[in-house]
């Protein structure tokens, strides 16, 4: 197999928090797969001004060493790298979905989904829409403006339409909380979701891969909830900023989220409603979608998150590992997948 030449599209174009999660993920990234005899690695780091960088590292130093230059700059300097392959690492919405699409009008293959798959996926009222016409249940909600007055009785969810890792979400369970967070919520979109409240029995996440034509449901990992002391999940569960100012991932110290024994009951279930969820929304190469399970057993579609870095800490890699597959071989599937081998 020739040495593949991956360009890491890293950073962010919405804000430096975005910015410093992508590239946390896209290190431990380039650490582990760092094999010079399969791949050749190149960076491509955008911030928030829009303006590009070639570093030869994610360092803050080699980062601030490297000349910014526009976009027209680096679409010259991208068609002349004989890049294989693209690695997309940017999770604002604008790198999930503006800059996929960039490589597409440069023909440059990528890992993982289109852009207007991307787009859906994180508005979570459209996901949902989608995915609940395909068969699979969704907890009764509504999607408000500002100045609409939510119809559904406490308690809800109420969480914005497009931000990620629990940013603005409320548990609401008198009418008088709504205002609050209904304040909370459009600091961080211009819509928000008011959603039935499912009762807790449990909350999972599943991961789907395809390889060859089949989809294949990874061992779920579970998240730490209580039905009184934690009926939903919050920011503090999935990201803390440690003192020197990096980003540190909570949810992946065992305390707060576990891979799940496949021979839980519930794994089978959740495993072929996700395959339908991955199916209506037009998924390629990988997905992953989070479920509440009431007390009867029944999964209940929460939200999509389109996503793997193929780091060691990135919820795919850690299912696929649970489930005997390597992240190289991961990582080497999903490049078949995408090539078309």
């Amino acid at each position: 197999m020739p040495v593949l030449n991956i360009l890491h599209l890293v950073g962010s174009a919405h804000n430096n928090f975005y910015c410093d999660l992508s590239r946390l993920y896209a290190q431990d990234c380039l650490t582990a797969i760092a094999d010079k005899s399969l791949y050749n690695f190149q960076i491509a780091y955008i911030t928030p001004d829009r303006q590009w960088r070639f570093p030869h590292s994610l360092s803050r130093e080699d980062i601030a060493l490297t000349k910014p230059i526009p976009l027209f700059d680096a679409i010259q300097f991208l068609t002349g790298q004989n890049i294989d392959i693209m690695l997309p690492q940017m999770f604002c919405i604008p790198g999930m979905t503006q800059y996929r699409a960039l490589f597409d009008l440069l023909n440059i293959p990528y890992i993982g989904n289109t852009p207007d798959i991307m787009a859906i996926a994180a508005h979570k009222a459209r996901a949902k829409a989608i995915v609940e016409a395909a068969g699979v249940k969704v907890p009764r909600g509504e999607l408000l403006r500002q100045g609409d007055i939510p119809t559904i009785t406490p308690p809800v969810v109420i969480k914005p339409v497009s931000s990620d890792n629990s940013l603005g979400v409320t548990l609401v369970k008198e009418v008088t909380e709504y205002d609050a967070a209904l304040k909370k919520a459009f600091e961080y979109a211009s819509e928000v979701i008011v959603e039935e409240f499912i009762e807790l029995g449990r909350e999972v996440r599943c991961g789907i891969i395809a390889k060859d034509g089949e989809l294949i449901g990874l061992p779920l990992e579970e998240y730490l909830v209580d039905p009184h002391n934690k009926p939903i999940r919050n920011y503090a569960d999935k990201l803390q900023q440690t003192d020197d100012g990096d980003l540190h991932l909570t949810a992946k110290d065992n305390i707060k989220a576990w891979i799940l024994d496949p021979n839980d009951p519930i794994t089978q279930k959740v495993q072929e409603v996700a395959k339908k969820c991955h199916q209506a929304l037009g998924c390629r190469h990988y997905s992953l979608f989070d479920f509440r399970i009431d007390p009867k057993g029944q999964p209940w579609f929460l939200e999509a998150g389109l996503y793997c870095s193929f780091a060691p800490k990135s919820v795919i890699s850690s299912m696929a590992k649970a489930a005997g597959i390597p992240l190289n071989d991961l990582l080497i599937t999903a490049i078949n997948e995408t090539l078309g081998k």
